[in-house]
């Protein structure tokens, strides 16, 4: 299999180089060039967010599904909070552990011994939702990124052919020929630096919507596991 694989890249980058795409490229103007690096540099930093985002969505998930299945099984919130040092991915245990220290920076004991109750539910509420907004940030990080070049490198590399389609016609002018044949190697030269920039936009675009998606589940799981804790807390700590 391996050997394979190697047969077909060694073919491909035999073919590339060979091919008409190389020479086009290593026929662009100055400024073509630029764009074309500019754009490979937004493509290169995409597709590294991507690979790293997929990787902690699905640490993600997999945490989540993990942490839910101990807090639901759990009698002591001590032994939850110990579990949530290993968690380093999933958004849930950052939720619980800001209720948790709103009921421990609330617990008051009762003549009842080992029955401590709390002062205020909506408090333990609003750090909940607190801890959730912070979560949302992490999740959110570098997407950004992912929009701005989703927007950016499509117009940065008509940019590209509109500067070289400038370039060829005055060329044409200097030379004085007007042919099909004398203007079409240099638009095809320019039309270069729009077919990267949709190279650069494209996965940009469809991993931006795939990752908000995963982002809006992950809030929708957080504000679940809020009721769920508001359930607990009412339940064992408030008369």
């Amino acid at each position: 299999m391996a050997a394979a694989l190697l047969v077909l890249y060694q073919g491909f980058t035999q073919d590339f180089y060979q091919g008409e795409i190389w020479q086009l490229l290593t026929n662009t103007g100055a400024v073509a060039r630029v764009v074309l690096l500019l754009l490979l540099a937004f493509s290169i930093l995409s597709w590294a967010i991507i690979l790293a985002k997929m990787g902690s969505f699905r640490s993600a998930r997999r945490e989540s599904v993990e942490f839910l299945k101990v807090f639901r099984q759990s009698k002591k919130l001590s032994e939850i909070r110990a579990f949530c040092r290993s968690l380093k991915s999933s958004p849930l245990p950052e939720v619980f552990q800001s209720g948790y220290r709103e009921i421990e920076s609330q617990a008051t004991m009762t003549e009842n011994p080992g029955k401590p109750r709390i002062r205020s539910l909506e408090s333990v509420r609003r750090a909940l939702q607190i801890g959730a907004s912070s979560e949302l940030t992490r999740l959110e990080s570098w997407l950004v990124w992912l929009a701005t070049t989703a927007a950016v490198t499509p117009f940065i590399g008509l940019f590209g052919t509109v500067w070289g389609i400038i370039d060829a016609f005055h060329g044409l002018g200097v030379t004085g020929t007007a042919s099909l044949h004398s203007v079409a190697p240099g638009i095809a030269e320019a039309l270069i630096t729009t077919a990267m920039g949709l190279f650069a936009a494209i996965p940009a675009v469809i991993a931006y919507n795939i990752f908000l998606q995963r982002i809006k589940n992950f809030g929708a799981q957080m504000d679940d596991f809020s009721l769920e804790f508001l359930n607990m807390t009412e339940r064992y700590f408030v008369d």
